[in-house]
């Protein structure tokens, strides 16, 4: 008996969600960071828990804060973004998790249970507060 597994596309989510394909996108999402908070999203379209996390992140995107960008990576479909993520970022990797960009380091992530719609907008916060203290 084949159990049904949850998937989850980008095409599902209102807002502004890019889903990063190649290493090209994710050197643009890089760059991005130096202007304004990057969310990094990495999922898996087969794991329950990557689903539950992927409903917590949809639950923040409908009230995000403006002056942040997501972008959305399905570690099946593309793998060598998820791989140069942890090489480039030195963080481990794992699935779900999300990771908060800024000047192109990361500054906070979380994985599986951690990932809550409050847990983001916590993170976010905190990131604008040290770039509003540091650009006065």
């Amino acid at each position: 008996m084949s159990v049904a597994r949850p998937e989850v596309s980008a095409f599902e989510v209102e807002g502004d969600l890019k889903e990063l394909k190649n290493v090209e996108e994710l050197d643009q999402a890089l760059a991005e960071s130096d202007e304004r908070p990057v969310l990094l999203f990495k999922h898996s379209a087969t794991c329950p828990i990557s689903a539950r996390a992927f409903r917590e992140f949809k639950s923040h995107l409908e009230a995000a804060l403006p002056g942040v960008t997501y972008n959305l990576i399905t570690v099946q479909s593309a793998r060598r973004v998820s791989d140069e993520i942890e090489a480039r970022l030195r963080v481990r990797h794992e699935s779900p998790q999300a990771i908060l960009v800024r000047n192109g380091r990361q500054v906070w992530n979380a994985s599986h249970f951690s990932i809550t719609a409050e847990s983001l907008e916590e993170a976010i916060r905190a990131a604008s507060d040290v770039l509003e203290t540091a650009d006065s």
